[in-house]
């Protein structure tokens, strides 16, 4: 790293936190009181905040660039490539189809429940963004169809994704955090679901309920074909078609991550050829992009004589998710200044401290990184990092106590995602939500979300001790 891009560490904790609360308290006045377009007052607020922490001037446009096109190189194509499949599946009558289907086999009054069941599956190879952005036209579909508070049927579903991904390997933060822990990954996915399952049945489905009867959020519209195109389309797909267009990521990705576990343990060569070719075809963006190309071929060439009204439906899916791909970038970049600033250290390093018992001084660690810069994947690394020496060799602490200590910063890591985090500003969009409702919903969810995981997380660290 240059001398220029070094990061400025003159200002003391106090001094770098007041600067992040008062970027936070601006950027929600920008938007909430003054009506500033989000992705405006967020490369303001960005621009502000790193000249306010010292961030050196030469340092500044390149800090900012940086968290929005490293945002982009995740985001983008995911949301591109999932909104196109939506869109073909939402114009073409397959999410109809599927939701038909769903009613018929588990009941109106089953079917938010239905659908939260289907985003677990999908959630345990596929990132929470991605799986979300393939499962909407079926949620959209859904709620039209049974009427009531969009988000009775989104909340509990968008939930579902999230506590798969925050819990459970083979996603990143707790496969990052089992390595610098030395847990074993095995045990950490098995008491991950222990944790995951109940967390979702208390912060996504019986939380999800209360939000859908307090928020009447209308349907949002983005990923809806015209009246014309859906009439266009010469039949609707069969069943078969369209799960077969939604398990087909779910299987490719799921690919990857076996054949990745397997070289992990030895069982395959991660450098042979033929696993190198199956892996990058396991890859979220190529699998999507896979499953894309079927969708045109089933969906619109194979059984409609008009050729282009395929290449119509996926160009209209593009537009309305432009504004949500650069918003989600301008939060990535928010994010990025905070951490370049250097206030996740500093504050984790502050609350190092406290001589708290571990798995708690851990938990708050990670919750207060993750409020401070946003990512939940480097509060829960850095977490991992600072408790990492009293951890590793610890003779007191055994298997079971190491994966609670993991799975209790993975719930610091998630609590309370707000306006610096990327993921914020997705659910807002693409639920149709103002920010000011995002907060009361997506932000108290997500902190339902790491109270809960945590709760469970330490019984079982509890439990572990006491035999």
């Amino acid at each position: 790293m240059t001398d220029e891009l070094v990061m400025n560490w003159t200002l003391g904790t106090p001094a770098l936190l007041s600067i992040a609360v008062g970027a936070i308290l601006l950027l929600l006045l920008f938007i909430i009181k003054w009506r500033i377009h989000a992705f405006v007052a967020l490369v303001v607020i960005s621009l502000l905040t790193a000249v306010a922490t010292g961030i050196p001037v030469a340092a500044v446009i390149p800090t900012l660039t940086g968290g929005f096109g490293g945002t982009l190189a995740s985001v983008a194509l995911l949301v591109g490539l999932g909104a196109m499949l939506g869109r073909m599946l939402e114009t073409s009558g397959g999410a109809e189809v599927l939701t038909t289907a769903l009613i018929n086999k588990f009941g109106e009054k089953h079917a938010p429940l239905a659908l939260s069941v289907a985003s677990l599956l999908f959630g345990f190879p596929i990132f929470f963004d991605a799986g979300l952005v393939v499962m909407l036209p079926i949620i959209f579909t859904v709620a039209r169809r049974l009427g009531g508070s969009f988000l009775g049927y989104a909340f509990p579903a968008a939930t579902a994704f999230s506590v798969m991904h925050i819990f459970v390997p083979p996603h990143p933060g707790p496969v990052a955090a089992s390595g610098l822990l030395e847990a074993n990954v095995g045990l950490v996915l098995l008491l991950g679901l222990v944790v995951a399952l109940p967390t979702w049945y208390f912060a996504g489905h019986l939380f999800g309920k209360y939000v859908g009867r307090k928020f009447d959020i209308p349907i949002p519209e983005i990923l809806s074909g015209s009246v014309e195109q859906q009439h266009d389309f010469a039949s609707k797909p069969t069943l078969r078609t369209v799960m077969t267009l939604l398990l087909l990521p779910l299987l490719l990705i799921f690919m990857n991550t076996g054949l990745n576990t397997l070289a992990s343990a030895g069982v395959v060569d991660k450098e042979t050829q033929w696993v190198q070719i199956l892996r990058l075809v396991g890859e979220t963006p190529v699998a999507l992009l896979i499953t894309v190309l079927l969708g045109m071929y089933l969906l619109g060439y194979k059984q409609n004589k008009d050729k282009t009204l395929i290449e119509t439906v996926v160009d209209s899916s593009l537009g309305p998710v432009c504004s949500i791909i650069l918003i989600t970038g301008a939060g990535g970049m928010f994010g990025a200044v905070l951490r370049a600033s250097g206030i996740g250290d500093a504050v984790a390093s502050s609350l190092d401290a406290l001589g708290l018992p571990i798995i708690v001084a851990g938990f708050i660690i990670a919750a207060v990184v993750r409020l401070a810069q946003g990512s939940a994947t480097v509060a829960l690394t850095t977490a991992a990092a600072i408790i990492q020496p009293v951890v590793v060799g610890n003779p007191d602490l055994n298997q079971i106590q190491v994966v609670a200590i993991v799975l209790s910063l993975a719930a610091g890591s998630v609590f309370a995602g707000h306006v610096n985090d990327s993921g914020f500003w997705l659910v807002s969009r693409f639920f149709g939500m103002d920010v000011k409702t995002t907060l009361r919903v997506w932000t108290v969810g997500q902190a339902l979300v790491g109270v809960i995981g945590f709760a469970i997380a330490y019984l079982i660290y509890a439990i572990a001790t006491a035999f």
